[in-house]
């Protein structure tokens, strides 16, 4: 059953988002959040710190693999009819009642939207409406970068609220490609150049995908992608990118966002044949270098595939306007390779001030996984892409207790290691309770 929602009812008249009513509505049905396609677009366009993990086509793909009924709660601001401010937050009970982002762990940031030319009126209005909804529960902010609008969020909060770090990004200027080489030294960059003249001596093509072949494209890139992990032998905890929903979800956003001119699936052709594909998201500052896929036999023909698929994308990104390209989370040494620069994410944790407590719960919770995460680099220094910061989505079964409970069976019998001890589960099970009763 779809609830109602709450709504600050708006003045009559032609829409202006300079003058007119303030309302602020929670939208609880998916198919009113559907809806929003022109008005949350346009608000994306003139919030310039939006990334694409904020766009409406990611989150309502995502919401449509990954959601479940009654759980959607979209905080949305209009001033005289216009969409000004929407936070995309979902409602999840574990490990206790939390408003998180839209777009679980596949979405490398997480925001709100905000337009920049009213912001202090749409920054006091949505504060306004996400306390309201947020009377049982503690607002928890993944993955928000520097400088995002939620952290004038965060400066205006007047409830109890915590920040903490989050992952590690890496970022290059979007500048052509002969200026990142500039940045190496002059061996690295020596054989990154020997490498870009393997590349053109072949004769490697990139063929932008058209909207109406990208599910195909999508499917033969996680093909890709599965050939390569299988061809490297290297397990990884990473998202496993051939789990159907999620393939399902990228073929649909990706199709979305390649006609609005948010994406960009790109297929590289040696002999006509599909050698390496990829996918980059934009905003308007930046562009993310999101999903990758290359067949194992391009490195037998010499040829480096990161050289490959950043030159591509670097030049994407400066030629379109935007000042950065984002490598997204994770600093490996592919990485690291192009002297990037490292952004450190913040997870901020809002409440009413009747919550601090929950809050401080579960700021402590964040903060002994966080310790686990490093003991675990510590003991296992090969152990890839480790995040016990796991993703709170719908079907979610992996909890903080499992996690501690599989490294401390892992660390059994080898070297001693102090492994920091959850919460204890009838601690959360009492707050829940307590809160539910408010």
């Amino acid at each position: 059953m779809t609830e109602s929602p709450e709504q600050e009812p708006a003045a009559p008249g032609p829409p202006s988002r300079r003058s007119g009513a303030l309302s602020v509505r929670l939208c609880r049905d998916p198919r009113d959040f559907a809806g929003l396609r022109a008005e949350w677009q346009a608000l994306q366009r003139r919030c310039a710190t939006a990334t694409p993990f904020q766009s409406h086509a990611w989150l309502l793909s995502w919401w449509l693999s990954y959601g479940g009924g009654g759980r959607l709660r979209v905080v949305l601001v209009r001033r005289g009819g216009v969409l000004i401010a929407a936070a995309p937050l979902m409602l999840v009970h574990r490990p206790m009642p939390l408003l998180v982002p839209m777009g679980g762990q596949i979405s490398d940031f997480g925001d709100i939207l905000v337009d920049d030319e009213q912001a202090e009126t749409a920054i006091t209005a949505l504060e306004r409406g996400l306390h309201r909804a947020a009377r049982h529960a503690v607002i928890e902010l993944r993955e928000v970068r520097p400088g995002a609008a939620a952290e004038r969020l965060y400066e205006a909060w007047t409830g109890a609220r915590r920040r903490l770090a989050d992952s590690v990004c890496l970022e290059l200027p979007a500048v052509p490609v002969e200026e990142i080489l500039k940045r190496l030294p002059a061996a690295k960059a020596q054989r990154a150049r020997a490498g870009l003249g393997k590349i053109d001596a072949l004769k490697i093509e990139d063929c932008a995908v058209p909207e109406h072949e990208v599910p195909a494209a999508v499917d033969h890139l996680l093909r890709l992608r599965e050939t390569q992990r299988r061809g490297s032998g290297v397990r990884s905890n990473a998202v496993e990118h051939h789990e159907p929903r999620l393939a399902e979800h990228l073929a649909r956003a990706i199709r979305r966002m390649v006609r609005d001119g948010e994406a960009s699936l790109t297929e590289f052709r040696l002999d006509g044949e599909v050698v390496a594909a990829g996918v980059a998201l934009h905003s308007g500052y930046l562009t993310g270098s999101y999903l990758h896929g290359a067949h194992p036999g391009l490195k037998e023909k010499g040829v480096d595939v990161t050289t490959l698929l950043l030159r591509h994308e670097v030049e994407l990104a400066a030629s379109t306007g935007r000042q950065v390209l984002s490598l997204l989370r994770g600093d490996e040494p592919y990485k690291n390779h192009w002297r990037p620069r490292a952004v450190i994410n913040q997870r901020l944790l809002l409440a009413p001030s009747g919550l601090d407590a929950v809050l401080r719960l579960r700021a402590s919770q964040a903060a002994r996984r966080e310790s686990t995460a490093g003991t675990v680099g510590a003991r296992f220094p090969a152990t890839p892409s480790f995040d016990p910061a796991l993703p709170l989505v719908h079907g979610a079964t992996f909890t903080a207790g499992r996690l501690v409970a599989g490294v401390r069976k892992r660390l059994r019998g080898g070297a001693q290691a102090r492994v920091p001890h959850p919460a204890p589960p009838v601690a959360v099970a009492e707050v829940t309770q307590a809160v539910r009763e408010r």
